[in-house]
């Protein structure tokens, strides 16, 4: 659990859409794992529970990484950039990984291979 103060969430910019872009990286080999959205309440969801939620916006609902897949995320940390508008979620990857492809990563496929 991360206990927030209200001034530090009041500092995140949400966009028009009311979400923030969440970049989720490996806590300790650092490989960039997902980007996802989050609004105020997948915020709260994550920082109190210590797993990560986000918001869907094709299917339009909440969603906690690995409740279908067991690929779960546990937070260990949650940063805000200079702008308040992007998350970096520093985490434990349970499972085969993040994508749900079954690749570790979402960042699997590289120009010009």
């Amino acid at each position: 659990m991360i206990a927030p103060s209200e001034e530090q969430l009041a500092s995140i910019r949400y966009g028009v859409d009311g979400l923030v872009t969440a970049v989720v990286q490996e806590a300790t080999t650092r490989e960039v794992l997902m980007v996802a959205h989050m609004d105020a309440e997948a915020l709260r969801r994550t920082l109190a529970s210590g797993r990560t939620w986000f918001w869907s916006r094709s299917r339009a609902e909440y969603w906690c990484k690995g409740e279908t897949s067991g690929d779960r995320q546990w937070v260990r940390r949650v940063a805000y950039d200079c702008d308040g508008d992007a998350l970096l979620v520093e985490v434990d990857q349970d499972g085969r990984g993040a994508c749900h492809t079954g690749e570790r990563s979402c960042f699997f496929r590289d120009f010009g291979s």
